[in-house]
């Protein structure tokens, strides 16, 4: 499996609420239609009110962290080749400016490490 990240921040003046509400309703769908290579698509947003850290750590700058899983970094590629087709690129983009700070996108590969199970 191969995964990829992106942190993402909404809109001024979209809710956290009206945030996820967009990201759930409209956003997600149009990317499962978009891009079958994703295999595994999860959207996690932080509740603030329960966080762990020092008083003087600032608030995060990104209000979802959403993972994509591929089979492989094949399935990555073929995704961003995808994405570069400019009629959908362009659609991509049109609906993220519905709901994200389009400045603040970003998105990255990792190396996912787990404990042995026992």
């Amino acid at each position: 499996m191969f995964k990829a990240i992106a942190l993402l921040t909404r809109r001024p003046g979209l809710s956290r609420e009206e945030f996820i509400d967009y990201y759930e309703n409209n956003h997600a769908p149009l990317i499962t239609e978009t891009f079958p290579q994703i295999i595994e698509y999860r959207r996690n947003f932080p509740d603030l009110s329960q966080v762990l850290r020092t008083e003087d750590t600032p608030d995060p700058t990104f209000d979802v962290i959403t993972e994509m899983w591929f089979q492989d970094k094949d399935g990555y590629a073929d995704m961003l080749a995808t994405h570069a087709r400019p009629e959908v690129g362009n659609r991509i983009r049109a609906d993220e400016a519905n709901f994200l700070d389009q400045t603040k996108i970003i998105q990255f590969v990792v190396d996912e490490c787990q404990l042995p199970q026992s």
